[in-house]
């Protein structure tokens, strides 16, 4: 199971801050972050919009990680909102 966290803007529009998914569903695996954003986009139109890629950041186990980066079960993602400095 992996374990979803939402910060910043996207938690209030998405209307979720945890979700639970488990990395095996029905044929399919979910193996990268690339693949976790795919299916998280499948439950509705403000998804496909707010986890298109560049619109969050994401981060796995607490580190700044990259689409391409590999999910195992127990993983903590986190996404959140591009941070602009001033």
């Amino acid at each position: 199971m992996l374990k979803i966290l939402f910060f910043g803007q996207l938690k209030d529009v998405l209307k979720t801050d945890e979700l639970k998914i488990e990395l095996v569903k029905g044929a399919s695996a979910i193996e990268t972050v690339a693949m976790l954003r795919e299916t998280l986009q499948l439950k509705g139109e403000l998804w496909q919009e707010y986890m298109a890629y560049g619109k969050a950041l994401v981060a796995v186990n607490q580190e700044i990680s990259k689409e391409t980066a590999p999910l195992k079960a127990g993983d903590e993602i986190a996404f959140f909102p591009p941070v602009t400095g001033g």
